[in-house]
């Protein structure tokens, strides 16, 4: 019986998102696609969140995957870029929760092990990696786009393993493994 699955990766950013296709058949990894939206020439960051989720449902009506891996921001020193960035993801993630596409979330770290083999491989080296494994004849000028097919590509490698990252089948999902625990605190006294 043949198996087949369509994968859906996504590098979200606000100056570029990346975003690649691959199609899985019996095990075996086919390119479909990659590209990216170019969001440099908006200044308004609420059109920018706009343009993320209408670029990825756009992508999950054409292409219709049956999951979807998101690059997940990593914690650097500067907040309000961490704040963009994690926007943008929730944007991406919410398109493709909308739509009932389970999404995954990787480390940028996990997505370079499993696609190189090392966790601070650059992303010239993602790039090549991914030229090897899926045959593409030439690779495109800003790899953001790249990312986005690593992100699909590390999915496929991590099915079927009991940790990937967090999962989320729907919003019912993600409220649940996202929601705040509040524990009730006696009061301090003379407060």
């Amino acid at each position: 019986m043949k198996s087949e699955k369509i994968i859906l990766g996504i590098d979200p950013g606000t100056t570029i998102m990346g975003f690649g296709l691959i199609r899985v058949v019996n095990k075996k990894m086919e390119f479909m696609q990659l590209n990216e939206l170019m969001l440099k020439k908006y200044d308004d960051p609420y059109v920018k969140l706009k343009l993320i989720f209408e670029r990825t449902i756009e992508l999950i009506d054409t292409y219709h995957p049956d999951e979807m891996a998101l690059e997940a921001p990593f914690f650097g020193k500067n907040v309000q870029s961490m704040l963009k960035l994690g926007r943008a993801q929730g944007v991406a993630m919410a398109a493709g929760l909308s739509r009932q596409i389970p999404v995954t979330e990787y480390l940028p770290k996990k997505i370079k092990m499993a696609i190189t083999g090392n966790g601070n491989a650059s992303k010239e080296q993602v790039a090549k990696m991914l030229q090897s494994l899926l045959g593409l004849k030439t690779l495109p000028k800003n790899l953001d786009s790249t990312d986005g097919l690593a992100a699909a590509v590390c999915h496929h490698f991590n099915s079927g393993r009991v940790e990937t990252g967090k999962n989320y089948t729907g919003w019912d999902a993600f409220v649940k493994q996202n929601e705040k625990r509040v524990v009730a605190r006696k009061p301090l006294k003379g407060v």
